[in-house]
């Protein structure tokens, strides 16, 4: 089983896609101011989903009904899939804004930076090598090792290209939340207006 249901009004995207695993129901609009209303059932991952509404200024309002008595990894991953499919029925077809953004935040001793093309071609690199006591382990209940399927799910979804590198850090909480953070602020750059471009491509569409 696998419904998916796809609305757009007033420039938010509603989105509804419903399977043995999980029950998703997301709305989002691109340019909004970051407020959000997140539940996932997994205290920390709502905690990171809000920071990327705040910092992306993209408001959210997210319900997640998984199988955590299984474990966490359908409910992260297929949340990541419908944020991808409600950023790319909201960027597409690309027009008037930036599409390049990036960005490196700090969290303590922690810094992450990411690189995000629009680019209608989707591919991440995520590179957590410098991570001081390796990059595996839990948060709370949280598993690591699902933040990279979080994003991988989010951008081969949404169609971008995304570089999220660690270039410092040892606390595993500070990591993944700058990891969200640097994500949100160069979304936010990449998706920016700007009516001077118009087709940011040389090709003449993207």
């Amino acid at each position: 089983m696998n419904n998916r249901k796809v609305e757009s009004k007033n420039d938010i995207v509603f989105i509804e896609r419903n399977t043995k695993e999980t029950q998703i129901n997301i709305s989002l609009r691109l340019y909004g101011s970051g407020l959000s209303n997140i539940n996932t059932g997994i205290g920390f991952f709502n905690h990171m989903l809000e920071a990327l509404s705040k910092h992306s200024l993209i408001d959210m309002d997210i319900n997640i009904k998984g199988d955590l008595e299984v474990d966490m990894h359908h409910s992260v991953e297929d949340c990541g899939i419908v944020i991808g499919q409600a950023l790319r029925s909201s960027i597409f077809p690309v027009k008037n804004i930036e599409r390049f953004g990036n960005s490196a935040v700090v969290m303590d001793e922690s810094c992450v930076s990411c690189d995000i093309d629009i680019s209608n071609r989707a591919f991440l690199l995520f590179d957590m090598d410098n991570a001081k006591n390796g990059f595996i382990g839990k948060v709370g209940e949280f598993d690591v090792e699902l933040v990279e399927e979080f994003f991988r799910a989010l951008v081969m979804n949404a169609s971008i290209s995304s570089h999220i590198v660690l270039q410092r850090g040892k606390n595993l909480h500070h990591i993944i939340e700058s990891s969200f953070k640097a994500f949100a602020v160069s979304l936010r750059r990449a998706v920016a207006k700007n009516d001077n471009i118009k087709i940011p491509s040389t090709k003449g569409c993207l």
